[in-house]
Formats: structure tokens, C-alpha cells, sequence
């Protein structure tokens, strides 16, 4: 039975209004979500590729007799990588509605990304909040806070790699675009407070990883780059960054 609305990264806010409307019971899937203790390796991407991408070519293959359709973010608000995705996934005869959301006009205040929120719990509820985005806010005990150290980038494939940071971490990067309703711009996607402690993260494999390497070097933060999830040796290299520092 088809009950799914596949997406990935920050479809256009009309086109997920109007889908929702269409398709009100439907249950909103995540695709670049790693499912994969349970969803085998399609084999159709190569070995050495951005993880997040394959995730979302396997899930859809995977689930492909409960999607509905499609909605794939194809501009600067995602990535080349997400239009190819697009293109293959047509050529699979997917049912894929591609949107490119890339004003700089639709803003929203910066709330969570500069909380004492746990910095896990800041970026997997900004994410949610693309769907359904008067659903999760920030709650009463928590408050805006100076930031202390930043975590930048996209959310990361191993989430768990957020618990290693304290409640005074500020979210920067793409994940903080996500949260002001303005994923392409790349102006705020630079943007750090400067003489904080920054972890520049990237995805392996991803274009994204040029600007963290680039900011990294600038503002004498930590980069990082993971494939899958992270090794012994990348987690002691954050503790001891966030320790020294």
C-alpha cells in the first residue's frame, strides 16, 4: 500500500503545504535517513560516494511499493548530487516532484540553533521542523545562550556524534540556514562567530566539504569529515578539540 511522501533536504515550504494538502493521511519519509541495518545496498551508486545520496537512492528503491512520490530539492538549497538522485529516480519511474527553494526573503528567527538545547536535540528538531514546522518549537526550560563552541554543517549521518558537544554549542552551517527558512544562502551558511571553537563538519564525498575545510583553516577551527559513522580516533579527536579548546 502506498502511504509515504518521500523527500529530502528542505523542500520548497509551498510545495510540502499543497502535498500535505493533497495527500492528508500520508506519512512523511525522511529518505536520506540511515535505515541501513535494514535496508541493503542497491548497488547503484559507487563504492566511494556521498553517503547521505546512497541513502536516499536505497530507501527509495527499497520502499519503492510504498511511495507515493517524490519531493526532491534540486538547487543550491541541496546539492548537484540531489539532482542527479532526482534524475536517476525519475528514470526509475518514481513519481518525483523536484523543487528549488532558494529566496533569501522567507526568514525565521534563529531560535534553537543558539539555545542550551543539547546540541542533538537542536538539530534533529530543526529538521523535523521542515515538515511540519509549526509542530516543534523551543521549549520554556530552555534559553538563548552565548555560544561557547559550534558545530557547523549539515546533520551529520552519525547523529550520536552531537552528544560529545556541550548545551552551549551554537549551530552554524547549512542546519542553521534550515532553521531561518533559507537554505541557499550562502552568506549565512559561512557565517561563524568568530574566536569560538568551531567543528567544521562534512559528509565524505560531499561538495560541502570545500567550505568546512576553507572555514576550518580561517577561523582555526576542527574539520572533520565522516563517511559512515565515526571512528574511535574521530570522536577523541572532537573531545580532545572541545576539551583544549
Amino acid at each position: 500500500m502506498k502511504n509515504k511522501i518521500g523527500f529530502w533536504g528542505y523542500p520548497h515550504p509551498e510545495v510540502i503545504k499543497r502535498v500535505s494538502t493533497e495527500y492528508p493521511n500520508a506519512q512523511w519519509f525522511d529518505l536520506d535517513f540511515d535505515l541501513s541495518d535494514q535496508v541493503p545496498d542497491a548497488n547503484i551508486l559507487p563504492e566511494s560516494y556521498c553517503k547521505i545520496i546512497k541513502q536516499i537512492i536505497n530507501n527509495s528503491i527499497y520502499y519503492r511499493d510504498e511511495i507515493i512520490k517524490i519531493i526532491a530539492p534540486i538547487g543550491k538549497d541541496k546539492c548537484d548530487s540531489g539532482w542527479f538522485a532526482a534524475q536517476l529516480l525519475k528514470d526509475m519511474n518514481f513519481d518525483v516532484e523536484e523543487t528549488v527553494f532558494e529566496s533569501f526573503e522567507y526568514r525565521k528567527p534563529l531560535v534553537i540553533s543558539t539555545s542550551n538545547m543539547p546540541l542533538y536535540d537542536k538539530i534533529t528538531t530543526i529538521t523535523a521542523n521542515i515538515v511540519k514546522p509549526d509542530k516543534y518549537f523551543l521549549p520554556e526550560k530552555f534559553s538563548q545562550i552565548d555560544a561557547q563552541f559550534g558545530f557547523w554543517g549539515v546533520p551529520p549521518n552519525d547523529l550520536d556524534i552531537l552528544k560529545l558537544f556541550p548545551d552551549n554549542t551554537h549551530v552554524y552551517g547549512w542546519t542553521r540556514c534550515v532553521e531561518a527558512g533559507v537554505p541557499a544562502d550562502i552568506d549565512l551558511e559561512m557565517y561563524v562567530d568568530e574566536d569560538i571553537p568551531t567543528v567544521f563538519y562534512a559528509q565524505s564525498f560531499c561538495a560541502k566539504a570545500q567550505l568546512a575545510k576553507y572555514l576550518a583553516n580561517k577561523y582555526n577551527g576542527l574539520y572533520i569529515d565522516i563517511d559512515d559513522y565515526a571512528t574511535n580516533s574521530v570522536r577523541a579527536k572532537i573531545e580532545a578539540f572541545l576539551r583544549l579548546r
